[in-house]
């Protein structure tokens, strides 16, 4: 089975040796998505002091950049999001954040509803409280 890398300018470059997403068979995986802006350093919801620690932060808005970022990966790769099947949620703070993250997780999927897994996380490779590995359903080749 041969497989394909997939990246877009219209999600935040990796911050690492992999591509935004990989199609192998009817499958397309995700690599991890956080809520970086596409281009510069932004970081939606995200307030951070002069040396570049993380002094407040907004999980509302991370969350819904993250699926902005989804989104522009999935279609980036040819997929929707109603074909993501599997998606799994790493949070920094779980006591704080998962209430919130669970309401807007629910307003961006009423009639399609991926398997999902939460885990908290010590911590993620930039100063972000959300990150997700999504996997779609997109058929045959």
């Amino acid at each position: 089975m041969s497989s394909q890398e997939h990246s877009t300018e219209n999600a935040p470059p990796p911050v690492g040796a992999y591509p935004h997403s990989r199609r192998a068979g009817p499958f397309l995986f995700l690599s991890g998505v956080g809520p970086r802006a596409p281009k510069g350093d932004d970081i939606p919801g995200v307030t951070l002091d002069e040396e570049g620690e993380v002094v407040a932060y907004d999980v509302a808005e991370q969350t819904r950049s993250v699926f902005r970022n989804v989104r522009a990966i999935l279609e980036a790769s040819g997929a929707r999001w109603e074909d993501l099947v599997d998606v799994t949620v790493f949070l920094t703070d779980m006591k704080r954040d998962f209430a919130t993250f669970n309401r807007i997780y629910a307003e961006h999927f009423t009639d399609h509803r991926p398997c999902r897994t939460t885990v908290e996380v010590g911590a993620l490779p930039t100063p972000i409280a959300v990150e997700l590995k999504c996997v779609a359903y997109v058929g045959e080749e």
